[in-house]
């Protein structure tokens, strides 16, 4: 390659670089700016130093202005000397699977392109984040040294050549840059296959009473479930909905839930309802698992596939230990009691896990935002977790309702429930959290609605594996009920704020398993409100999403 095709680009930093726990997110016209994706992902090849001879694996979601940016971050990685770059055809890789190839391959890391469950559209959200060569969300000392490279930011190098080839599977060059373009299901269904017991599953999908449904919201997600579901499990045509991606979703939000997912929810619950139901979000990290005619609380998920992970091949050895973010109910401390394994409580954030994980001192993990995972990769992962569910339906043969009920009378009920109030006004919700902050020692004792506040804090972590400690991670309140409230400002939107109100309550009362979970816990989240003083921040006195 002569150095005339290299060019260097004289540039400027910009403001507001600094990544997330998910990464840098903005709205599609701020990445579509002259230069600003390329100051970030110089920045990324910045904080490598020497880039020549380095493996990624590069891919995304499929939302609005993926296939610009892979053809941008192409040019960029061969004018900055990568010896080889594994991509997934139609520019299109799961989460999940780009941790699984970067764990394969032995990459030195991957670029993910998504902003997860955020909507997708020219006027809608767009995201990039690295992963590190364990295939996890970079630490936070790598995103630190990521976001201050960009701060001094003078020049970017790309090279002057036309685009590539997406969607032929197959090996090129660019310059003297390697480039495999692969399958983006392959190696992520040997994987699934290693782990679960797939004949047994095949014959659950080939059973004529037993139907299911899979709603991949026309996000990455949908190649995978029909690959595996309908072409390897024998599942019906059709089972995989909204199957195709779309760069706008549909027109939808990609975030399984009960509200957006609503086509799911209505089969689920019709006059003849499935047997199974699952959802998956725009980058096929997160699921949401429905009984016939039942909702699967994510908390209660998490705890079931760790009480029942012996039915399952790839865990028939036991379980090292398990974890579980700050804000997830404490239904998955009481398996670990039982099992008598380690279970740790970790901020938000998927690469606190990682970090376990590596050091081998747990399996399993998962959090409330509709994440569960394990050692297998180092992302959550959306499909995995519904195979999970599958596997443990087959082998314990009942349905997943059954189970879940079960599983009640066997622990107690962690109710549980989060209320989002999106679309604040990001100072008024600042101010709301920092007086918060600041009264939070002085809370105990007082009185909240009904109920009397016997402790809060504002929560802290210290990594047991590297001693880092992560302060500021969420305000927590117990109350004189056994109940527990967490207030988090959400760090993963775009625009303005979303204020997530976390609540949960134990009951081991047969009788008082079965009610309904907002009812069980309005005291709860009544007390909660006034305690912060929601309404007379906020102005709002109904949240816009419960889960």
């Amino acid at each position: 390659m002569s150095m005339s095709a290299i060019k260097t680009i004289n540039t400027r930093p910009f403001a507001g670089q600094k990544p997330g726990t998910s990464g840098l997110r903005k709205k599609v016209a701020e990445f579509a700016q002259p230069g600003y994706l390329e100051n970030f992902v110089q920045s990324i090849f910045n904080m490598f130093g020497d880039c020549r001879g380095k493996r990624l694996a590069l891919g995304g979601d499929g939302r609005y202005f993926n296939r610009q940016a892979i053809q941008i971050i192409a040019r960029m990685a061969a004018a900055n000397g990568f010896g080889k770059l594994l991509i997934g055809r139609g520019g299109l890789l799961s989460t999940p699977a780009m941790s699984c190839l970067i764990r394969k391959y032995d990459t030195d890391g991957g670029i993910v392109l998504s902003a997860s469950h955020n909507p997708g559209g020219p006027d809608a959200d767009f995201g990039i984040k690295f992963n590190g060569a364990n295939g996890g969300p970079a630490p936070e000392a790598v995103t630190e040294a990521i976001y201050q490279q960009s701060l001094s930011i003078d020049k970017f190098l790309i090279l002057d050549t036309a685009d590539i080839e997406l969607d032929r599977i197959g090996g090129t060059e660019l310059g003297a840059m390697e480039i495999e373009i692969i399958d983006p299901v392959a190696d992520y269904a040997d994987l699934m296959a290693s782990i679960f017991d797939f004949e047994k599953i095949l014959q659950l999908l080939t059973n004529k009473r037993f139907h299911m449904c899979f709603d991949a919201m026309h996000a990455v997600t949908g190649p995978y479930a029909k690959a595996i579901l309908e072409d390897q499990l024998g599942a019906d045509p059709g089972t995989v909905i909204n199957g195709v991606p779309d760069e706008r979703f549909g027109g939808g939000h990609p975030d399984p839930n009960l509200v957006h997912a609503r086509e799911l929810v209505d089969r689920m619950n019709g006059d003849a309802p499935l047997a199974f139901g699952a959802a998956s979000d725009g980058d096929g990290d997160r699921n949401m698992v429905l009984g016939s005619g039942f909702y699967i609380n994510p908390c209660d998920s998490l705890a079931v596939l760790a009480a029942n992970a012996n039915l399952v091949p790839g865990y028939q050895d036991g379980l090292a230990g398990v974890a579980r973010s700050m804000p997830t109910s404490r239904a998955l401390d009481r398996v670990a009691q039982m099992l008598e394994i380690p279970c740790f409580e970790t901020p938000v954030g998927w690469k606190f896990f990682g970090n376990l994980m590596d050091a081998g001192k747990i399996t399993i993990c998962g959090e409330e935002s509709f994440g569960t995972g394990s050692s297998h990769i180092r992302e959550k992962d959306g499909l995995w977790a519904v195979l999970f569910w599958l596997n443990i339906i087959v082998e314990s043969r009942k349905p997943a309702r059954s189970i879940v009920r079960e599983h009640w009378q066997r622990f107690g009920r962690d109710y549980f429930t989060r209320h989002d109030f999106e679309g604040l006004d990001a100072a008024r919700a600042g101010d709301m959290m920092a007086r918060l902050r600041e009264r939070i020692s002085a809370l105990p004792g007082e009185q909240a609605g009904e109920l009397r506040i016997e402790a809060a804090d504002d929560f802290a972590y210290a990594d047991p594996v590297d001693g880092g400690v992560s302060a500021g991670q969420g305000l927590r309140m117990f109350f004189d009920d056994g109940s527990r409230a967490v207030f988090r400002l959400s760090g993963t939107g775009t625009a303005n704020a979303t204020l997530r109100l976390y609540c949960d309550k134990y009951e081991t009362d047969p009788s008082l398993l079965g009610l309904d979970t907002q009812r069980m816990l309005a005291q709860s989240l009544t007390a909660a409100g006034e305690a912060v003083g929601i309404a007379e921040f906020t102005g709002r006195t109904v949240p816009d999403v419960i889960t």
